[in-house]
């Protein structure tokens, strides 16, 4: 899925060890490798190379590998302030390098310059979000438990427990946000919050975005102390799947098609010692109107629904793909609204390849009518849409609750307001899935509940596009929406990246700072059972 090169490897240089010390092995000084050694930092904002990255070489993947395994112990070890000062650094210099990240985002990806600029805002929005969440100390789950001879099952020993770091994280760039979810997007930014050295393998769709931003957050890294090793991006599909497998990754974060996805998904949990692949695969993000909605607001409805679904030309992971409506429901606004829409390029010509036979093979079935015919042309794509029953999509729901990523969607009819919990209950998983209803509906009790079963999101009368970074969001959902019960977006995202540990009968002075009885640092405790 990617290229790059060598020199292109921003790895980084060394920093100073932190006061507390979770358990993360420490290699043997002959196993540690080589690190990956710089005379002088490159100036961030001087581009060092052009041209398309090379792929990175096995050699060259292992020093990384090697370096990244080096670094964990000392940057799992850093307090709480100077990693959270680590990822303001590395979204100041985000910001300052906006002026040559932007056009390089652009030509890349396709992708106009309001919605790159915006795009970055984001992703330096989260590092400084995950710089404050670190800092409060909430996120490593501190608790103790002190001894108590009073006991209901018996004398109790002193434990606490927090999460520590996992280790080196791979994490596989996505195409269709070429910074919020790629190279320092929120697998980077969570994983490094998390204290988890990061290598980043570059999707081959923006291979020099990925080089320059890596370069960026490279040098900021290094200059705000995080230790050599602790961040670096590699080039190539085979290196990816080399990554994958590596016997110093300890865990992987995707974002990309369900194909993609499961064969890494299955290498992973191959291995040797299998490891945790945090996958954010595939959705179609059903909405689901009732009656009484469509007859209170139906204009304001399909209004809505045509905006978010050709948002960012369809190729946003939460674009709804099917809006159920009532029979005889007036799609006329809607078919409308659909055909005045310009056309608007898509990512590359892999994306546009595979929309243009996803579309095709909606189109030609039997079952399926076409209400407005979308094009091919200089200027890109125009949007789809199609119709189709509910009694032909739950005779296939596989063939027709298929991704089709890009400009399209499809309306699905139906006659009975039950049909739709028939329906619910057929769906995989989901990122979101969407209600447009009254309070007074009396399906929509049953609706939200069956919904919640298979999607990560549930909305009511709102649109899922649009993922706010936020404490509580959740992006995700069953297989295939993801491979985990953890969201890729907003803070709990870190969790993904930690694992827990219980120290028993340790004496204070050898504690971590978190769990000592002084408790240095003043990180919020979930408990402390301290008997009277």
């Amino acid at each position: 899925m990617d290229r790059r090169p060598e020199q292109g490897l921003p790895a980084l240089i060394s920093g100073k060890p932190g006061l507390y010390r979770p358990v993360l092995p420490r290699l043997p000084r002959d196993q540690r490798g080589t690190r990956a050694v710089r005379a002088e930092q490159p100036d961030p904002k001087e581009p060092v190379m052009t041209g398309i990255p090379e792929d990175t070489t096995e050699a060259a993947l292992d020093r990384v590998m090697e370096a990244a395994a080096a670094a964990a112990p000392d940057f799992a070890a850093m307090r709480p302030a100077d990693r959270a000062a680590v990822l303001r650094s590395a979204a100041d210099a985000l910001d300052e390098a906006a002026e040559e990240l932007v056009p390089i985002a652009m030509e890349e990806s396709r992708l106009p310059e309001a919605r790159c600029r915006n795009e970055l805002g984001r992703t330096t929005f989260q590092l400084r979000l995950f710089a404050d969440h670190v800092e409060e100390g909430r996120y490593l789950e501190a608790a103790v438990d002190r001894p108590d001879g009073q006991w209901g099952m018996g004398p109790r020993p002193d434990v606490r427990r927090m999460l520590v770091p996992v280790g080196p994280v791979v994490v596989f760039g996505a195409s269709n946000f070429p910074f919020a979810f790629s190279t320092a997007g929120g697998d980077t930014a969570s994983a490094l919050a998390a204290g988890c050295p990061v290598v980043v393998k570059a999707h081959p769709g923006h291979p020099r975005l990925a080089r320059r931003t890596g370069e960026v957050v490279g040098g900021a890294l290094a200059k705000s102390g995080a230790p050599e090793g602790a961040f670096a991006v590699v080039y190539g599909q085979e290196t990816g799947r080399r990554a994958v497998l590596h016997p110093r990754t300890r865990a992987v974060g995707f974002t990309g098609s369900i194909p993609g996805g499961r064969a890494l998904f299955d290498l992973a949990a191959s291995r040797p010692d299998p490891i945790p692949f945090y996958g954010e695969l595939g959705s179609v993000n059903p909405v689901f109107v009732t009656r009484a909605a469509m007859r209170e607001r139906g204009g304001e409805i399909l209004e809505g629904y045509g905006g978010s679904f050709t948002l960012g030309a369809g190729q946003f992971c939460t674009k709804p793909g099917v809006l159920l409506v009532p029979a005889g429901a007036p799609l006329d606004p809607l078919v409308a609204d659909v055909r005045g829409r310009a056309a608007a390029e898509l990512l590359n010509d892999r994306v546009a390849s595979g929309f243009a036979s996803g579309l095709e093979r909606l189109r030609d079935r039997d079952d399926v009518e076409v209400l407005v015919e979308g094009e091919d042309g200089p200027e890109g794509w125009t949007p789809s849409l199609l119709r189709t029953t509910v009694d032909a999509l739950l005779a296939d729901p596989e063939g027709l609750l298929e991704e089709c990523f890009g400009p399209a969607s499809l309306v699905v009819t139906y006659e009975d307001e039950e049909r739709l919990l028939e329906v619910a209950e057929r769906l995989q998983g989901q990122l979101t899935s969407t209600v447009q209803g009254e309070e007074t509906d009396a399906i929509a009790p049953r609706l939200l509940a069956s919904l919640a079963e298979h999607a990560g999101r549930v909305l009511w009368n709102g649109w899922p596009t649009g993922v706010s970074v936020t404490y509580a969001m959740h992006h995700g959902g069953p297989y295939p929406a993801s491979t985990s019960l953890h969201t890729s977006v907003g803070t709990t995202a870190i969790r993904r990246f930690l694992r827990p540990v219980a120290y028993q009968g340790v004496p204070n002075a050898l504690l971590p700072e978190p769990l000592k009885d002084e408790n240095p640092l003043n990180i919020p405790r979930l408990l402390d059972g301290a008997p009277e």
